[in-house]
């Protein structure tokens, strides 16, 4: 069975992709969902334009950030495909991710989130529904995305973070799992 994760970050406005399409962009989903109305041309053809302006590290050193992450987790995955999506702003989309999966044969894709909090927009409501979608448009692929996080895990990893920087200060956390 050939499997995939697809690495999501929250995706960032380039630096200098015009404001006032920003706004306009902004204006037209803010409406949309006011409004309960479908995709507009307009909105669709904004969030197409932003979502593949040119990436750089200085007009979007986010977009580079999380191409780095992937870097480190790929070798971690060993016989499983790593792709990058974006929930807004870059590219490509998570739908857009997940068809180019779908359309090379993958049959078990994972969604893996950068955004850590529970309670936020988009982890919680936006990319569950995205993955509904995605599971009736392709029902012959196990899409899944694993969240709410476990917080264990979480605080794990931030307690780990924090002894690798500040060498003074220990975690009983980290004492008590194995491999740290």
């Amino acid at each position: 069975m050939k499997k995939a994760v697809v690495l999501i970050g929250h995706g960032g406005i380039p630096s200098d992709f015009p404001a006032d399409k920003v706004g306009r962009l902004k204006a037209l989903e803010a409406q949309r969902q006011r409004m309960g109305t479908p995709v507009t041309p307009e909105e669709h053809g904004l969030d197409h334009e932003i979502r593949t302006w040119p990436r750089t590290p200085k007009n979007d050193p986010f977009c580079f950030g999380v191409r780095a992450i992937a870097a480190k987790l790929a070798p971690q995955l060993p016989e499983t495909k790593l792709v990058l999506a974006y929930n807004e702003f870059c590219g490509p989309s998570i739908e857009q991710a997940v068809e180019m999966l779908v359309s090379e044969g993958f049959e078990q894709i994972k969604l893996l989130t950068t955004m850590f909090t529970p309670g936020g927009v988009h982890s919680e409501f936006e990319i569950p529904k995205i993955v509904r979608q995605l599971q009736v448009k392709y029902p012959n692929a196990s899409i899944e995305y694993p969240w709410p996080f476990n917080l264990d895990h979480v605080a794990h990893f931030l307690a780990a973070q924090i002894v690798d920087t500040i060498p003074q200060i220990s975690s009983p956390l980290l004492a008590q799992t194995p491999g740290a």
